[in-house]
């Protein structure tokens, strides 16, 4: 809590399979009208391929792609339903199809980053540098509803670069501005009519790739009741290869979209095997197919064998990979296998979601364990298995994956698991929503003092959990402006925490620093943020610790302590070079240049600056592209640029958050000093009674900046209008945080015996 924690990777793995199309299939036909749109596609910025569930759109558009050029692919499934999720995806398969392109926006989802438009904003910028062009392909986007990421890829879209295509594959229109599109002539539309087979392909396709005889009249008959729908072609040709009269299951052949599909998944069925129909039925709960996790799912040995005969029945699987290992089954095939298999053995699905759960888990795949838990309605499982993966997730950042898993568990569980309780009411703080943290933090000492009764998984965690829920009730103290409150449970978690507890330690260090710099008790906040730095390196929370380093180095520059905060800034990003990929580098040069900015230092201002945006926001914190933008208007104030300083200020404003520290300089007032400077007095008015701030008014330290600036517009206005009662307003105003500057140096001089302590980089 002690400053914004970055680092660590999204909440989950990155399956390399879904950034590759599916292998080009031996049964594929040539269809030279659809290769004619692909030509049309490549002077277009949108490629829309919409068309109902079967109409064979990822085959064509894997098909368009397969013959050169270089194309990002990106298989949706509803998981991917999450914007961090979503992007994260998209941004691994522009990497894996242009790896020498920057893509910057990656690391900034990390953690709980800065907003999505300002992720895709970086997206756009790391494309336009591309050097060919490169065509990102969005397969199965109709699994997509949130109206989060349908924004994203609008704006994407829109400030698309020229050199770059989308392609979308989906069953269903998105929400973009298609007309606009079509009115530019940016939009190439695919649709059902262009999808479907003609008299002819269908011909070709039963006759060559289905080794099907049929009569002219039996064609006609086939061609009319499907209308050209390829995935019931396949299903009924699959049907006719096993039927001595083809023509007689024509012609009883009939139904409607909403029907065909199901009759015709009967008679696939209905002539398999019974192993291999079970078979199919059993791992239709599987998102991906390979032998062993087959094997343990069904109980048939030969797993490994059955797939392989599996595809070469063409029966709906596609393979992930060159090797063979590990397959899918046709979205729409697996579809109708799950909703037999629910229809059918409703009693089976629990037991076999089981199984890939305790598969998944014995082979280290602990998230997928997780999700196959939740799946066949085992809470108790899923509550072990997140229970054991909790701290090393939150030592990544991972917590609002945390906070998604343990939602899903049914509420009263949390009364017998204090551990989880605890971890959920953490979840909660670190995703900024304190709601019913209070309840379960009341679960979680409940269940300490039932311990014997408890159900423990993170022995470790137990023990360290009367610290854990004091610095949590820490937190909460702190968000309600308890400030006593604060020092209280944090005091009381130091003397819970053991002392080879870093974690425990330095949050309740952090806590009380946080506590102290609101009060504006500097000196005392130095000491613990201090502290709370050594703690989090000792225990290896680095991404922590750069959060923390920013905070502490805030607070020796309040105190005019330049060079202790330039020894910060430099062991901070010492460890960002012992420790590649670890955020924050980009923040520390930053801060170094505002340490140079105070010593009048511009030209060695400019170059940290510089590095900075070398580096980029990937490699900066959550607060990275407010507090760029806000040193740069000072830099750029300082050489006289007042209009390009209030512009940046313009763009820092949205973006400025503080986490847990109190918000000492906001940039509202920045803006407004730097409108006085521009001789812009109404708006620094203007913004003085959009805070409603008085002369007359108490002033705290956190608003002491606000109020200075304050009697800064009152000055202005009386010089004016020779205005000498205002005038002496604002000496009065600025006389109240002089005397408590005064008062706090005393103190501090009594009590601080010099320069807080601070790593120099390589200082251990």
């Amino acid at each position: 809590m002690g400053g914004t924690r970055g680092g660590g990777p999204p909440g989950v793995p990155l399956l390399a399979t879904k950034l590759h199309p599916p292998r080009r299939r031996r049964t594929l036909i040539e269809r030279p009208r659809l290769a004619e749109l692909a030509e049309r596609s490549r002077h277009c910025a949108l490629t829309l391929v919409s068309a109902p569930a079967g109409f064979g759109k990822t085959t064509l558009v894997a098909e368009w792609f397969a013959q050169g050029g270089v194309t990002a692919w990106l298989s949706l499934d509803p998981r991917d339903d999450n914007p961090v999720r979503f992007w994260t995806y998209v941004i691994a398969a522009v990497d894996s199809a242009a790896p020498d392109l920057s893509t910057e926006a990656g690391a900034m989802l990390q953690g709980s980053g800065p907003p999505l438009d300002v992720i895709v904003a970086t997206l756009i910028n790391d494309l336009e540098t591309a050097a060919v062009a490169l065509v990102l392909v969005l397969d199965d986007f109709h699994v997509i509803r949130s109206t989060d990421i349908h924004d994203s890829v609008a704006f994407l879209l829109e400030h698309l670069p020229p050199q770059i295509r989308l392609v979308i594959a989906t069953r269903a229109d998105p929400p973009f501005p298609l007309a606009s599109l079509r009115a530019d002539g940016d939009l190439l539309e695919v649709r059902a009519a262009d999808l479907r087979f003609t008299a002819e392909e269908t011909a070709s396709y039963l006759a060559g790739a289905m080794d099907l005889t049929l009569t002219a009249s039996d064609l006609e008959v086939l061609d009319a009741r499907t209308e050209g729908w390829i995935a019931a072609l396949q299903l009924a040709a699959l049907s006719m290869q096993r039927r001595d009269d083809p023509s007689m299951f024509i012609a009883e052949f009939a139904g409607d979209d909403r029907f065909i599909l199901d009759y015709l998944a009967d008679e696939v069925l209905a002539h398999q095997t019974p192993e291999v129909r079970g078979f199919l039925l059993a791992t239709s709960i599987l998102p991906r197919l390979t032998g062993p996790l087959c094997a343990a799912v069904t109980g048939h040995e030969d797993a490994k064998a059955i797939l392989e005969e599996l595809e070469r029945s063409n029966l709906f699987l596609v393979a992930l990979d060159d090797r063979r290992t590990w397959y899918r089954y046709h979205h729409l095939f697996g579809d109708v296998l799950r909703a037999r298999l629910v229809d059918d053995q409703p009693q089976r699905v629990a037991e076999l979601h089981r199984r890939a759960s305790a598969w998944y888990a014995e082979h280290g795949d602990l998230h997928e364990a997780i999700t196959q838990a939740l799946a066949g309605d085992d809470p108790e499982r899923a509550a072990t298995l997140i229970e054991r993966t909790a701290q090393e997730m939150q030592r990544d950042r991972q917590e609002g994956q945390l906070r998604t898993w343990l939602e899903s568990l049914p509420a009263t569980l949390f009364e017998d698991r204090p551990v989880l309780a605890d971890t959920l009411a953490g979840a909660r703080m670190a995703t900024g929503d304190p709601s019913g943290v209070e309840g379960l933090l009341d679960l979680a000492e409940s269940g300490l003092d039932r311990r014997h009764e408890a159900v423990v998984i993170d022995h470790e965690g137990f023990r360290q959990l009367p610290a854990m829920i004091s610095i949590h009730r820490a937190g909460l103290a702190l968000l309600a402006g308890d400030l006593e409150g604060t020092v209280a449970h944090a005091t009381r978690a130091l003397d819970l925490a053991g002392a080879a507890d870093p974690l425990p330690r330095g949050a309740a260090s952090a806590l009380l620093g946080l506590a102290h710099w609101t009060r504006g008790d500097l000196s005392v906040a130095q000491e613990r943020y201090t502290e709370t730095l050594e703690r989090f390196e000792e225990g290896g929370y680095l991404a922590d610790a750069m959060g923390v380093s920013l905070g502490l180095a805030d607070i020796q520059l309040a105190r005019g302590r330049l060079r202790d905060a330039e020894h910060t800034f430099e062991h901070a990003l010492h460890l960002t070079a012992e420790h590649p990929g670890l955020r924050g580098a980009a923040d520390m040069h930053v801060g170094m240049s505002e340490v140079l900015i105070e010593r009048n230092d511009l030209e060695g201002a400019t170059v940290h600056l510089d590095t900075s945006t070398e580096l980029g926001e990937s490699a900066g914190l959550p607060q990275h592209p407010y507090r760029w933008r806000v040193t740069m208007a000072r830099l750029l104030r300082a050489r006289g640029d007042l209009d390009a300083a209030l512009a940046l200020l313009d763009q820092a404003l949205p973006r400025y958050t503080t986490d847990y520290s109190p918000p000492i300089r906001p940039v509202d007032a920045l803006r407004a000093r730097v409108q006085l400077a521009r001789g812009d007095l109404d708006a620094a008015e203007a913004w003085a009674r959009g805070h409603a701030l008085g002369a007359d008014d108490a002033v705290t330290y956190v608003r002491e900046f606000e109020y200075t600036t304050f009697a800064r517009v009152l000055i202005a206005r009386g010089a004016t209008e020779r205005d000498d009662r205002v005038l002496e307003q604002a000496g009065t105003l600025l006389d109240r945080p002089r005397r408590r500057r005064r008062r706090r140096t005393h103190r501090e001089h009594d009590r601080d015996p010099g320069p807080a302590r601070c790593h120099a980089p390589g200082a251990r």
